[in-house]
């Protein structure tokens, strides 16, 4: 005896670029909130990245005044800050405070979990969305180069644990992604150049024009052009996108996975150095390790290598 069960889930979920997201005349995140044409008003929290608010610090006060300024949405707790970076990843202390944050706010599937800051941050808020009450509705607002191009737009969250990154975790695709390039301009050096290596690591493996192009615009980015580095995102983030929306394979369930280009070596570097690389400081490396192991053993020539 048997029964053959079968069934297909549509996800669709938009990437906005905008600025000023929370100035009260900026509906975007308001149109998030409200998209599922529910007649109540749409309940959320945030959880928000110590590093954001080091650097923000009247964020709270915006996103206050914002919520404050339309009657369809409400804002049900305080902004929990929770720390930034892979230590937020770590342990399960970041998690468990987003888990007790929704647990006590009493948000529910209908409601929102809206996570604001770099992609460890985005990652651990994801997962404790996507396990509270099996999965509620979860809004990135990516605050790095990185999150912005790559992490933040994505289907996958998790934690590290048993010292392996990403060990926990599971696949549960946003509701929005909300890219607000004003974040960018107090990222240090390092976190601006660092991002940029997920870019590289996309054009090569899908478009070798926006290679060319990142390659000629190298002194406008680390020049610190926004107006170049909005270009960059938007395109690495385009590429990302429509690898995982047309790739086949969204859930990662087979074993051909062009996007970890450079990253088997790049997540134990990261573990190896307790996690002072940056992730796309460790990417950068794999990405020349596989170039070269590629020359290596045949697969890949000179030119092409250099």
């Amino acid at each position: 005896m048997n029964i053959s069960q079968k069934f297909t889930i549509d996800y669709q979920y938009n990437i906005e670029f905008t600025r000023d997201l929370f100035d009260p005349s900026n509906p975007i995140l308001k149109n998030a909130l409200t998209s599922n044409d529910s007649t109540k008003s749409t309940k959320a929290v945030f959880v928000i990245d110590k590093g954001v608010i080091d650097c923000h610090p009247k964020l709270i006060s915006k996103v206050t005044s914002y919520f404050e300024n339309f009657s369809e949405i409400e804002l049900v707790a305080i902004p929990l800050i929770v720390a930034g970076g892979e230590k937020t990843k770590n342990t399960t202390d970041e998690f468990n405070k987003t888990l007790s944050l929704i647990n006590e706010a009493k948000i529910d599937r209908h409601s929102y979990l809206i996570a604001i800051g770099g992609g460890a941050v985005l990652d651990m808020a994801g997962f404790a969305a996507s396990v509270g009450h099996r999965g509620i509705r979860h809004i990135r607002v990516p605050t790095t180069v990185l999150s912005q191009n790559d992490s933040g737009i994505g289907v996958k969250n998790g934690i590290n644990y048993f010292g392996k990154k990403n060990f926990i975790g599971a696949f549960s695709p946003p509701v929005a992604v909300l890219n607000d390039i004003t974040f960018l301009t107090t990222l240090d050096d390092r976190d601006w150049r660092s991002g940029v290596a997920e870019a590289i690591k996309v054009a090569l493996i899908k478009d070798a024009q926006f290679f060319n192009w990142i390659e000629q615009n190298c002194s406008a980015i680390n020049d610190r052009n926004l107006e170049v580095m909005q270009k960059l995102i938007y395109d690495c983030a385009k590429l990302h996108g429509h690898h995982i929306a047309y790739g086949n394979d969204p859930f990662e369930m087979g074993s051909s996975r062009p996007l970890d280009f450079g990253h088997w070596s790049a997540h134990k570097l990261e573990q190896l150095s307790e996690f002072d690389l940056r992730h796309g400081e460790a990417v950068a490396i794999g990405i020349a390790l596989d170039v070269i192991y590629s020359k290596k053993i045949g697969l890949l020539d000179s030119d092409s290598c250099e």
